[in-house]
């Protein structure tokens, strides 16, 4: 498992915001509510979308929580 994979759990079990990129797309203050694994792919689960977080890069945990 590499770290962003291991931040991402805390964030979401400590409900913290995150923010990244996907696909040139910018999203700040995001609700990272579940992590799935979906033949081999993990999916990102959050209030606005869905996103594969193999895609996922700028990757960060933001100290705020909901």
């Amino acid at each position: 498992m590499n770290i962003e994979l291991s931040f991402l759990q805390k964030a979401i079990k400590e409900k913290n915001y995150i923010s990244f990129m996907y696909k040139g797309k910018s999203y700040k203050k995001e609700k990272a509510l579940k992590l799935d694994k979906k033949d081999g792919i993990n999916i990102l689960t959050t209030t606005s979308a869905n996103f594969d977080f193999a895609l996922v890069y700028k990757f960060q945990v933001l100290k705020d929580r909901f």
